[in-house]
């Protein structure tokens, strides 16, 4: 058992299962806009991901922290170089559209994790910044990259597809910071430290609501598209609604970024 849980805590410290979910919103939105699969875009989001996301986990640690070189952190560095090479290798087959937006990603990467103003900490600790940041940047990885690298006209179903995955995101997100209340520094003022969780999940439920509108709106939505969002909005409701502070670490780490994963399946069966 101890095994498979350190199996597991390595395949989440690693990040590729939020990585994995990035790939599913990716492939979702392939078949939700009618845009022909496209691996460069899909396996770019993917690698990009592992990069990203362990940059900003193990930066701080390793220059300011000197974290113990232990055999998993070696590990981690070793999938994150290898993501590096393949992350470029994807990112030189884009379009000259689709590589500048995989450049904004690595800019508020950067802003992210490094103070580049002495006068300032990393955007990180910008209060109530975190979660509208992470929401643009996964709108643009998951949404936005397939559009461009497609060369898709802008249209209402594209805007109604990057509204639609923002509130996604960030109804994740505030799932997060519920589960991360009583361990996040009160600076960086999350929504439930401001206005507690009660109302957190409140507008949770609210955002929910318009996520399922937003396919309503979409003119080319079928009844078993909307289906789909609806068993999806239901799984967003259940976590939220079990959601506390007092939850392990693999409630959030684990399930909850699982929802990505099990949005894509629902689509590949049924759509």
């Amino acid at each position: 058992m101890k095994f498979l849980n350190a199996i597991l805590d390595f395949y989440i410290e690693s990040s590729l299962h939020v990585a994995l979910a990035v790939y599913a919103l990716i492939r979702i939105t392939f078949i939700k806009l009618n845009i022909s699969y496209d691996e460069s875009v899909a396996y770019f989001g993917f690698y990009g991901t592992i990069v990203g996301y362990n940059f900003i986990k193990y930066d701080e640690l390793a220059r300011i922290r000197k974290v113990k070189r232990t055999k998993t952190f070696m590990a981690i560095i070793g999938i994150s170089i290898v993501a590096s090479f393949a992350s470029l290798y994807y990112f030189l087959a884009l379009n000259t559209n689709t590589k500048l937006v995989g450049f904004a990603a690595l800019i508020i990467t950067l802003f992210y994790t490094l103070p580049f103003f002495p006068s300032r900490n990393n955007m990180r600790n910008w209060s109530g910044l975190k979660i509208y940041l992470v929401a643009i940047a996964w709108v643009g990885v998951t949404v936005l990259l397939p559009v461009f690298n497609s060369k898709m006209c802008f249209s209402m179903v594209l805007l109604f597809n990057c509204l639609q995955r923002f509130i996604f995101v960030f109804v994740l997100l505030l799932i997060f910071e519920i589960i991360d209340l009583q361990v996040d520094s009160f600076s960086l003022a999350t929504i439930p430290q401001k206005i507690g969780v009660k109302l957190t999940k409140k507008i949770n439920y609210f955002l929910i609501i318009m996520f399922l509108l937003f396919d309503f709106l979409k003119q080319n939505n079928t009844h078993k598209s909307i289906w789909i969002s609806f068993f999806v909005a239901s799984v967003l409701v259940l976590f939220t609604f079990f959601s506390s502070s007092k939850r392990n670490k693999y409630y959030t780490s684990f399930w909850v970024e699982s929802v990505p994963v099990f949005w894509l399946v629902l689509v590949l069966l049924l759509a």
